[in-house]
């Protein structure tokens, strides 16, 4: 991966986790909004496949611009490439105690995770970075402290979740694409949570049903308030000094 060329018009999405929902508004920025160029029944995977799971065995160097990506991986090991800052990165985060209980969800369907059947243990294991694709903490770390390397946006999944709307706005501006009024209605209302949730191209394994609520604050039906104390301890020191505002609760204000 880490050596995969660059070509003119590439668009890379790293997310730190729990944000399967919402990438998609790029993707329809570009192709959504008027299928322009045939894909309205194209699966997502395929519209945008991931760059590290590679599962159709598509030859990514042939697709044709703009070539979209999805990936969870760290800055140091993306394509050398984008260093250059030959694409153009947007980075999704989300509040990680919702990334854990929507990692202990999701790990009870994906095949790539290991089933763990208390939350505590899971708990404990996301905090130390001891999961798939390691810490969150250091994932957000690296690709902030490099951004200097990427053309890179930051965007939360509570700030779209908030105000979709103007977060599409944002990634048009940073894509340089400009949409009319009604195709930027039609992009914002096929990248709600309900939307993609109902779309079996969005909500696509195996059939089973991987986007379950999509709110902000599902962590406090789960998290104990001990555990929510130790999750606090661990974020505060370990995200004292990165400039990042998530919100814990959909009533709290950006």
């Amino acid at each position: 991966v880490s050596s995969f060329a660059l070509q003119p018009r590439i668009r890379f999405f790293p997310c730190s986790r729990g944000n399967l929902t919402h990438l998609s508004c790029a993707p329809h920025i570009y192709f959504s909004c008027v299928h322009r160029d045939g894909t309205a029944k194209t699966e997502t995977i395929d519209r945008v496949p991931w760059l590290e799971y590679n599962f159709n065995k598509m030859d990514y160097g042939s697709r044709p611009s703009p070539r979209l990506f999805s990936t969870h991986l760290p800055y140091y090991l993306a394509p050398r490439d984008m260093r250059n800052k030959g694409a153009k990165v947007i980075y999704v985060a989300r509040n990680p105690k919702d990334v854990a209980v929507s990692y202990f969800h999701f790990s009870k369907h994906a095949f790539i995770f290991e089933k763990v059947p208390d939350f505590n243990i899971l708990m404990e294991r996301f905090l130390s970075g001891k999961v798939l694709a390691s810490s969150w903490f250091d994932h957000i770390r690296g690709w902030f402290t490099h951004r200097a390397d990427y053309n890179i946006l930051f965007l939360t999944y509570e700030e779209m979740k908030k105000d979709l709307r103007s977060a599409v706005l944002k990634i048009c501006d940073f894509l340089g694409k400009r949409l009319t009024e009604k195709e930027l209605d039609v992009v914002v209302e096929k990248a709600t949570f309900n939307n993609m949730k109902s779309d079996p191209r969005s909500n696509y394994e195996d059939k089973t049903c991987i986007l379950k609520k999509g709110t902000v604050g599902d962590w406090k039906n789960i998290m104990t308030v001990a555990q929510s104390e130790k999750f606090n301890k661990v974020f505060n020191e370990k995200m004292k000094d990165l400039p990042f505002k998530f919100l814990w609760d959909l009533n709290e204000e950006i």
